[in-house]
């Protein structure tokens, strides 16, 4: 499958419904309570670059976000894949482009927060396969128990 990954703009109506199905994927795994969902107009913030991913008819397959922080932190946001790409590497491609750009803007260490427990384990392969190792919490995120923590730093 031909696939390209470019950077794009969140308030388009393809982008929308990747970031309901993500939502709706992860509803029923963890407490609402503890998901830290972006909306289209959040992920549209100056600090906030997406990529998107496209199969060879133009249809968004994925995305994930780089939002900078300042002071050398970055963070991964919305990362998602549609399941019918799942295990095509779609995911390591998005997570290779956002780190592409994360040592482009000078960005010393990448954090991410995802859920912890049964249905995150192919966001975990994606991130450990990448070089990303779980940490303690991270930027505001309450150590709940239902978040699990990664972090990679660049020399």
């Amino acid at each position: 499958m031909s696939i390209s990954i470019t950077t794009e703009l969140p308030l388009q109506d393809d982008v929308r419904t990747l970031v309901a199905e993500l939502n709706a994927y992860l509803m029923p795994l963890s407490p609402r309570e503890f998901q830290f969902q972006m909306t289209v107009e959040e992920m549209s913030e100056a600090a906030l670059t997406l990529f998107i991913a496209r199969d060879g008819t133009g249809r968004a397959v994925g995305m994930g976000a780089l939002k900078e922080h300042g002071d050398g932190l970055g963070e991964i946001k919305r990362m998602y894949t549609l399941p019918q790409v799942r295990g095509q590497r779609v995911g390591a491609r998005i997570l290779e482009r956002i780190e592409e750009l994360a040592r482009k803007k000078g960005i010393r260490r990448l954090v991410l927060e995802t859920g912890e427990g049964a249905g995150f384990e192919p966001a975990w392969r994606v991130y450990e396969r990448g070089g990303f190792q779980v940490c303690g919490a991270v930027l505001d995120y309450p150590d709940s128990g239902y978040s699990r923590f990664y972090e990679k730093k660049f020399a």
